[in-house]
């Protein structure tokens, strides 16, 4: 069975925000993600053939008309041929922020959920679609907690359904590249990572920041997860002790709760898994409280050293930049989404990494509900599944642990689980 017969995808999109229609509860988004990018992929590959019924789910249901218009105008009225309707959850008027438990019943088993929210609701979010038999997309940090990660691993292959997560930077070309050529270094030795974003981040975030979730879960997961993938078959995390800094983020103008954390750093023992006297650390920085004007929306730097040699990866600056009178110098990565339309009219990001983790998966629920592939299959591949995704939770839960607690956080195997002591 070729791709082009089988059977197009549903897909409900759980979030109604920035990362999914480009509008905040601020308005129009101010950052590099002003049209989105959950919808925007969505419409494209409704356009392109591989997707069917589209539906939105909030929790302000009062905000659907100014999100369809700012999507028809910024989407539908840029590029040729996109069609931008959606059903949306809860109805227009309604404030529902479980309207995801009226949403999903009504999906088919073999249908997809895609879940972009507040950190602390991809589990409840995710348990409930895939009890239904619906296959699951969420955004990183999968959850917060590893216990509940581990609960997801077990339900999706009771009911045999896909469910990935959102690790976009595993298809990076050059994150993918680095990995494969890590293979040929040796025993690890060092790895440390940095990703920030601007204070302006703390206004679009207000609502949860500090609350809910911190920067370490909503950054650091980018890096972590790169990291442990690098790793994976190498070497297992033993051992988490976290610091973090404080004060711009619970100041003026922002005025985050008291506990919000500016800056959290996480150091990671890692243990051989060929050779005992083999260890390693690393170092996993994240922030919201960079410089407003530094030209980029995300630093993202990472350094890896192992036993026969070193990769050095500057994804802020990728050798693209624009100089204008009123905003100075702004660097940009059309890798991740390209937004200008191609010689046609129509949208021309399919080959950016954020769209084609979107893509990898709605290719894999459309082969899965085929009967051509088994979720299962997709943990051989290098693909960010729950199962393969699990020692990333296991350290952000334990750094948060740490952070609370102020001690070491140790990781251990149990049987073939994963917990925290």
């Amino acid at each position: 069975m070729s791709t082009d017969t089988m059977k197009k995808a549903n897909i409900l999109m759980c979030g109604a925000g920035e990362y999914t229609t480009g509008y905040t509860v601020a308005g129009a988004s101010k950052s590099d993600k002003k049209i989105g990018v959950v919808a925007l992929t969505c419409f494209d590959l409704r356009r392109r053939g591989k997707v069917d019924w589209l539906g939105i789910c909030g929790a302000d249901g009062r905000r659907f008309p100014a999100i369809r218009n700012h999507l028809n105008e910024n989407i539908g009225g840029v590029y040729k041929d996109m069609d931008t309707t959606f059903v949306n959850y809860p109805a227009e008027g309604i404030v529902n922020y479980e309207a995801y438990k009226e949403a999903i019943p009504k999906l088919n088993p073999g249908d997809a959920v895609i879940i972009f929210t507040p950190d602390n609701t991809h589990y409840p979010i995710a348990k409930c679609a895939i009890e239904h038999g619906v296959h699951v997309l969420v955004t990183k940090p999968a959850v917060q907690l590893l216990r509940d990660h581990m609960d997801l691993i077990q339900l999706a292959r009771k009911h045999n359904v896909i469910c990935f997560v959102e690790h976009h930077k595993r298809f990076d070309p050059v994150y993918s590249d680095a990995k494969v050529r890590s293979a040929e270094l040796g025993e690890p030795n060092f790895f440390s990572a940095w990703m920030s974003q601007p204070k302006s981040q703390l206004e679009t975030f207000r609502l949860w920041a500090g609350k809910s979730s911190d920067i370490s879960y909503y950054l650091s997961s980018h890096h972590i997860d790169i990291h442990c993938w690098i790793m994976q078959g190498k070497a297992i995390p033993t051992r988490v002790v976290a610091s973090a800094s404080a004060g711009i983020a619970t100041s003026e103008p922002y005025n985050c709760v008291a506990q919000t954390e500016d800056t959290i750093t996480l150091m990671v023992d890692w243990q051989s898994l060929k050779s005992p006297k083999h260890r390693s650390t690393a170092v996993y920085t994240a922030s919201w409280t960079a410089p407003m004007k530094s030209g980029v929306h995300s630093a993202q730097h990472w350094y890896y050293m192992a036993e026969k040699g070193e990769i050095n990866v500057d994804q802020a600056h990728r050798g693209y930049d624009i100089v204008q009178d009123e905003t100075g110098r702004t660097y940009y990565n059309p890798f991740y989404m390209k937004y200008s339309p191609d010689e046609t009219g129509h949208f021309d990001g399919q080959r950016g990494y954020g769209y084609i983790s979107i893509e990898k998966f709605v290719d894999a629920v459309r082969s899965v509900n085929a009967g051509l592939s088994k979720p299962e299959d997709y943990d051989a591949h290098g693909l960010p599944t729950i199962t393969n995704t699990v020692l990333t939770t296991a350290i952000l839960n334990a750094g948060r642990v740490s952070l609370d607690e102020k001690r070491p956080v140790y990781i251990k195997q149990v049987g073939d689980g994963w917990a925290l002591e």
